[in-house]
């Protein structure tokens, strides 16, 4: 479908809102009655969602994400915090302005975490630990549509559901809604492929701006969400330059960093390398000198390959759930496999971690096209 690859502008304030679940996209918003808005087709619909366009919003995003993790016991710091954040309930207040501004404030079990940027100072911030990072944002030298706050945060898994928009992909208008007091249509997509574990998407988009509202994930089996990420209250009006200033509160440990200059590191966002379907290797993605992930399979059928993994943690739960986990093997190798409702993830024992929204029966085929 050629309008998958339009400008994908509107993913701004998404991006902006990603970094709440770790995983992008919008949703868990009590609808009103469906209103009643003109006629309007999925291509059409899609159009408008790629090519939107806005200069700043702000709001409060409520999120639920349930993607039928264990519960890992004994498991503490970051990797508890990144647990955290794929499994249960969370609330942030957003805003977001054209060029280069953003702000992600999210409120959980008393404590707060800040991450905010102005265009030239970027603050992240930890209120349970006292303690906030401060970056110097070097001069950019994009064009200013390309220094948007998707080029500091996590792509969003709307853009993935979007980009894997192709034949294998049913696509329509399954109705209306109001989100956050506003008028949406509901765009769905459907994999036709039973290798993905993705049941369907849902994006509410709003009627007069084309910006998606809400966003429902539902697995291929069960009838309960994983993922429902939205606002629960939008303003499409520019946020004051205030907005996005920090001042660090009395006592708080602050540490001063350096962003790279541009061309140093490669910008985050930047899509992985792939592997074509017959298993061709531009740039040769996956190689030792590689430090990024591999992704294997096009759209729904998407496995992302990464290296250097230890067959232990140091975590005595997290090895125990490793160590009963199935053995499988193959043409690839040997490894365990883990599975939940959406994720599944297979641990080879030469170090590879093969992850996607499939089945472990498509992790064991990509890791056949991987490389070594």
């Amino acid at each position: 479908m050629g309008v998958a690859q339009r400008s994908r502008r509107w993913l701004v304030p998404v991006a902006t809102v990603a970094v709440v679940a770790g995983v992008g996209a919008l949703g868990p918003v009590v609808a009103d009655a469906s209103p009643k808005l003109p006629g309007i087709t999925a291509q059409d619909l899609l159009a408008k969602v790629q090519t939107a366009k806005v200069d700043g919003l702000s709001g409060t995003v409520r999120s639920a994400t349930d993607l039928g993790l264990p519960a890992i016991p004994g498991m503490r710091g970051g990797s508890n915090q990144i647990l955290d954040l794929l499994n249960g309930e969370h609330t942030a207040r957003v805003a977001f302005a054209s060029p280069d501004k953003a702000r992600v404030s999210v409120l959980d079990n008393m404590a707060e975490r800040v991450w905010t940027t102005d265009g030239k100072t970027a603050w992240a911030y930890d209120s349970s630990k006292r303690e906030a990072v401060k970056l110097t944002v070097p001069a950019h030298t994009a064009k200013p549509e390309k220094a948007t706050p998707q080029d500091y945060n996590p792509q969003t898994v709307a853009k993935q559901f979007l980009d894997a928009i192709d034949p294998t992909t049913t696509v329509d208008v399954s109705g209306t809604e109001k989100v956050a007091g506003r008028d949406a249509y509901k765009l769905r997509l459907v994999p036709k492929t039973d290798k993905s574990t993705v049941g369907s998407v849902t994006l509410a988009v709003d009627s007069k701006t084309w910006v998606p509202l809400e966003v429902t994930v539902m697995p291929r089996s069960g009838n309960n969400p994983a993922v429902q990420l939205g606002f629960s209250s939008v303003s499409f009006d520019v946020p004051a330059a205030s907005t996005f200033a920090f001042t660090p509160p009395q006592g708080v440990k602050v540490t001063e960093q350096k962003a790279p200059a541009a061309g140093e590191i490669p910008k985050q966002g930047t899509p992985p390398k792939a592997i074509g379907p017959k298993g061709e290797k531009p740039g040769k993605p996956g190689t030792a000198k590689s430090d990024g992930p591999t992704v294997i399979g096009k759209g729904w059928e998407s496995v992302a390959m990464v290296r250097g993994v230890t067959a232990t943690t140091g975590n005595g739960a997290l090895d125990q759930l490793l160590a009963k986990a199935p053995t499988v093997q193959g043409s690839w190798g040997t490894g365990k496999v883990l599975t939940s409702k959406m994720v599944s993830a297979l641990i080879t024992d030469d170090g590879r971690v093969f992850v996607g929204l499939v089945t472990p029966d498509t992790l064991q085929a990509a890791a056949a096209k991987a490389p070594r």
